[in-house]
C-alpha cells in the first residue's frame, strides 16, 4: 500500500493561514494516516503521533541546538539550555534550578497570590474587560518574572514591553525580517537584565532566586544571562496567552467552574494541565537529525529539519480518551505542552502553580464571570496559540462608567467557546 505523501485537497495545511486558525483538522489526518511526515510545503518533517513524539524528545538523534540554528537569523541566540544539548545542557539546567526550582517558586508563591488578588482587584472596579489576555495574562506573567528577578513596580513596564518584543524568537519559521526585530529586542532585554542584575548584587539583595542564581560559580555571566533571557522567551507570552485559551474553554462550562470552586489549589492546576492539553501555547519545537533517526512511525534520515508537533499528540485518541474534550479532573495527564525528555520545560511547575492560582481565584470570585463583547478568533499565528482578543463581564456590580457593556455570552461557534465535549472537528 502506498504512503500518503501529501494532505487530501479538502484540508487546509496547518501552516497556511485557514490552517493556522483551526490546525487540529491537518493535525488528525497526519497523526491517524502519517504521523511521520515529510511536509513539501515547508520541507520540514513534521511528527503528530503521541508516541513519535515522546521518542523523538527523548531521542539525542534529535538535536535542540541544531533545531535552533536553522532559524530564519544570522545570528546566534544566547547560550542557554534551549541551544544546547546533552553534558552542557545537563550543566546549564541544574543551576537553571536556583530560578525555577521548588525552593525558588515556593519563596514567591506567596508574593505572586498577592499580584493575583491585586490583578483581580482592578478588574472587579472595571467589571467587564475588553481582552483577558492583555488585562489579566499579561500583568500576571509580568508580575511572576518580576518576582522571580527581584524587580521593582517601576520596572514592570519595561519588562513587559521587551519581553513582548522578544517574543519573536519563540517561533522558528519566522521570517528574516521579524527574526532581525527578535534579535534586536533580546539584546536589548539582555542588557535590561545585565544592568539590573548588577544593582541587585551592589546592594546586597539576596533575597531573589536572581541574586542566587547571579552568584552561582557554575556559570559564566554569559551563561547567566542566557538562561534569564529563555525565562522570559520560553515563560511570559505562554503564561499570558495560556490565561486566555484557558478561560476561553472554562468559562462556558458552569460545571467545570463549580468542580474548581470545590476541589481548591489541586484541583486547579489539575485543571492547567487539561486546559494546556487543549490549547497549548507553544504548539511545537523544533528539532535537526544529527543521524538517521527511527521513530516507531517512520524513519527520518540525518540533517532533516523536524518539529514535534506537540498540539497534535496531545490530541492523540490512542493516549487521550475524548481527545477533543475538557475532561477538567483528567488524571493521569501526560500531555507535552511542556516538551518532553531532557528539554523538559523548566518552567513547567511555575506555569502551573501561578496558572492555577488566578484561575482558581477568579473562579471564586467571579462566579457568574462569562465571555462578552465580539466573539473571540483564533489568531493566524504559529507561535504563540492564541486568541485574537477574548472581552470578560466578571459579573461584577462595580463597573467602571467608561467601561463597554456587557454582550451576552456568545453562542459556542467555529469562532467561539466550543460546545461542551464537541469535537474540535465540529468547530471547523
Amino acid at each position: 500500500m502506498t504512503k500518503p505523501t501529501g494532505l487530501p485537497a479538502h484540508l487546509a495545511h496547518p501552516f497556511s493561514p485557514a490552517g493556522r486558525v483551526d490546525p487540529y483538522p491537518a493535525y488528525d489526518w497526519l497523526r491517524a494516516h502519517e504521523p511521520v511526515h515529510r511536509d513539501p510545503m515547508t520541507g520540514m518533517w513534521l511528527v503528530t503521533g503521541y508516541e513519535d513524539c515522546t521518542a523523538l524528545l527523548k531521542d539525542p538523534a534529535f538535536s535542540a541546538a541544531a533545531g535552533q540554528r536553522e532559524r530564519s537569523r544570522d545570528d546566534d541566540l544566547p547560550v542557554s539550555m534551549l541551544t544546547t544539548d546533552g553534558a552542557d545542557h545537563a550543566r546549564l539546567r541544574a543551576p537553571g534550578s536556583l530560578l525555577l526550582g521548588t525552593a525558588a517558586l515556593a519563596s514567591v508563591a506567596d508574593g505572586i497570590a498577592a499580584d493575583a488578588d491585586a490583578l483581580l482587584e482592578r478588574a472587579a472596579a472595571r467589571g467587564v474587560l475588553g481582552d483577558a489576555v492583555e488585562e489579566l495574562g499579561a500583568p500576571l506573567a509580568t508580575a511572576v518574572l518580576a518576582r522571580l528577578f527581584g524587580l521593582g513596580p517601576q520596572d514592570h513596564g519595561t519588562l513587559a514591553q521587551l519581553a513582548r518584543a522578544a517574543s519573536v524568537n519563540l517561533d522558528p519559521l519566522a521570517p528574516p525580517h521579524v527574526a532581525r526585530l527578535g534579535r534586536a529586542a533580546m539584546g536589548e532585554l539582555t542588557r535590561f537584565l545585565d544592568a539590573h542584575t548588577d544593582a541587585l548584587v551592589a546592594r546586597g539583595a539576596d533575597d531573589s532566586p536572581l541574586a542566587r542564581l547571579a552568584a552561582d560559580p557554575r556559570l559564566t555571566r554569559r551563561e547567566m544571562l542566557g538562561i534569564l533571557g529563555l525565562a522570559v522567551v520560553g515563560g511570559w507570552q505562554p503564561l499570558a496567552e495560556a490565561v486566555g485559551n484557558a478561560l476561553y474553554w472554562l468559562l462556558p462550562r458552569p460545571e467545570a467552574r463549580e468542580a474548581l470552586r470545590a476541589g481548591g489549589p489541586d484541583a486547579a492546576e489539575t485543571a492547567v494541565d487539561e486546559l494546556l492539553r487543549l490549547e497549548a501555547p507553544i504548539p511545537f519545537t523544533a528539532r535537526v537529525t544529527v543521524r538517521d533517526a527511527e521513530l516507531p512511525g517512520g524513519r527520518i534520515p540525518a540533517g532533516q529539519r523536524v518539529l514535534a508537533v506537540l498540539a497534535a499528540a496531545n490530541r492523540d485518541p490512542a493516549v487521550f480518551a475524548d481527545p477533543d474534550a475538557l475532561v477538567w479532573d483528567r488524571t493521569p495527564n501526560p500531555h507535552l505542552a511542556f516538551g518532553g525528555g531532557p528539554h523538559f520545560c523548566l518552567a513547567a511547575r511555575l506555569v502551573k502553580q501561578s496558572g492555577g492560582i488566578l484561575l482558581g481565584r477568579i473562579v471564586h470570585r467571579f462566579p457568574e464571570a462569562a465571555l462578552a463583547g465580539p466573539e473571540p478568533r483564533w489568531a493566524p499565528t504559529l507561535i504563540p496559540r492564541r486568541l485574537t482578543r477574548l472581552g470578560l463581564d466578571l459579573g461584577t456590580d462595580a463597573k467602571a462608567t467608561d467601561s463597554p457593556a456587557a454582550a451576552p455570552t456568545p453562542t459556542p461557534t467555529a469562532a467561539a467557546a466550543p460546545p461542551v465535549d464537541a469535537p474540535e472537528a465540529a468547530r471547523a
